[in-house]
């Protein structure tokens, strides 16, 4: 059923939609890393040890993670503004409760209803840049979306930090859960799911939900994205969020000013490396997930060099390190483009979610290994810890960066075949440098 166009595409509504959409993003990642600047305080004030410090984060992850199915079928029957209002408010209430509860506990909880709003933020901004952009503006906005996102961490890093040391913990959490109710309104005011006039969503039954949900993940094309996120991301998110500091403290002899700015330099590098990510992948589309493994490779052999390095590394090649990991983040938003030239735009939610649980899940199987090895060499604890425990310990990526670039070149081959099987000159559309509109969905593009 074809529907009457209301407004123009790629136009002024579309950017003031956009720009909503993208700072709703931004205080997501505020939201999700604000516990690491609160670490030493959160010890004190709930009384625990540094294993249920972790586990704050790891819980969030495992929450966001396992939300995303759920949430792209929401996506999918509901739309992007009901998923970003409902995320709004779960997060700052949850935001709001952590900052009055003294119990560990209840702590936890909040921070799980935390992970739970973030979790329907960042899928819901990747369907307003589908629907309300060109196509070939969707790789460069994916990119930007991502990379803008990531200045929350910085805002947690820096202005969180001041307002903790002024203000205690209860008065800074409780005034940043407060960002967003004027974010609420413009949400609510200015956003827009479609330029196309509304239709009633159409109700699916649960058996016929069961079925689309496996023929959207039985598409390669999903497949394929799934794996470039998992194989980019991990990483990058396993360093900036758990074991990078300590492995540049501990293991590399950095003081804690200078771990602190080479992670300030990743967010930096990630910001630059995914403009420049984002117009690559729309000049080549076909050769997209070549440029992930090519990524992939590049990480893999500088952690090399710097695991090999007689002694602790140079700065230099620190710098060089986290510049090349950092890239790991645009690397796995080229997943969500994958997905998107598979799926039409009614089991786009779904795609999405299928892409980015990927990542989230490599970052947490990853994290737990490194810690486990960890653990295993050094039975006294994190205060032991040095350059030859973390050589071993950072050796757990390379399992994961081998069966992702495996499962990338075989899922590209199936994809391939899929398209021209299912779409007749598709294939020769993206070797021209042309974007491939997908023109629908069809029951039989399950494989």
């Amino acid at each position: 059923m074809t529907r009457a166009q209301l407004h123009e595409i790629g136009g002024r509504r579309a950017w003031m939609i956009w720009i909503v959409a993208v700072l709703v993003y931004v205080l997501a990642v505020f939201h999700r890393s604000s516990l690491g600047v609160a670490g030493l305080i959160a010890t004190e004030r709930f009384e625990i040890n540094g294993t249920q410090l972790a586990f704050f984060t790891v819980l969030q992850l495992v929450v966001y993670a396992g939300m995303q199915v759920p949430v792209g079928v929401m996506l999918d029957r509901y739309g992007s503004r009901a998923l970003l209002l409902s995320g709004l408010v779960t997060m700052t209430l949850a935001q709001l409760a952590f900052a009055f509860t003294t119990s560990f506990g209840a702590a936890v909880v909040a921070r799980a209803f935390v992970g739970a709003g973030d979790a329907m933020v960042f899928v819901c901004v990747l369907r307003l840049v589908s629907a309300w952009f060109l196509v070939r503006q969707g790789s460069m906005l994916a990119q930007l979306t991502g990379q803008i996102g990531q200045l929350g961490g910085v805002v947690a890093a820096g202005p969180l930090s001041l307002l903790l040391h002024e203000y205690g913990w209860t008065k800074a959490f409780a005034v940043v859960s407060m960002i967003g109710v004027p974010l609420l309104v413009a949400t609510a005011c200015l956003v827009k799911d479609s330029p196309y006039e509304k239709i009633a969503p159409v109700r699916i039954k649960l058996r016929a939900l069961a079925t689309s949900v496996r023929s959207v993940w039985g598409n390669p094309g999903t497949r394929l994205g799934m794996w470039s996120h998992f194989t980019s991301q991990f990483s990058m998110t396993v360093f900036v969020l758990l074991w990078g500091y300590p492995f540049l403290v501990a293991g590399q002899g950095l003081t804690p000013t200078a771990a602190g700015t080479l992670l300030t330099v990743m967010i930096g590098w990630v910001m630059v490396s995914g403009i420049v990510l984002g117009r690559l992948v729309s000049v080549v589309p076909f050769y997209r997930s070549w440029i992930v493994v090519g990524i992939v490779i590049a990480i893999v052999v500088t952690w090399t060099v710097v695991l090999l390095w007689p002694g602790q590394a140079p700065i230099w090649l620190l710098v060089v390190l986290v510049c090349v990991t950092a890239s790991g983040g645009p690397a796995s938003m080229v997943g969500f483009d994958l997905a998107r030239t598979f799926s039409p735009e009614e089991t786009l939610g779904r795609a999405n979610g299928m892409v980015n649980i990927g990542g989230f899940v490599a970052s947490l199987m990853t994290m737990a290994l490194i810690g486990i090895i960890l653990d295993l060499l050094e039975p006294a604890g994190a205060t032991a810890y040095d350059l030859g425990d973390f050589r071993v310990a950072m050796c757990a990526q390379y399992v994961f960066w081998l069966l992702g670039i495996v499962q990338i070149l075989r899922y590209r081959r199936k994809a391939i075949t899929h398209l021209e099987r299912m779409h007749p000159g598709a294939v020769e559309t993206l070797k021209q440098g042309e974007p491939f509109v997908h023109p629908g969905f069809n029951d039989r593009e399950g494989v």
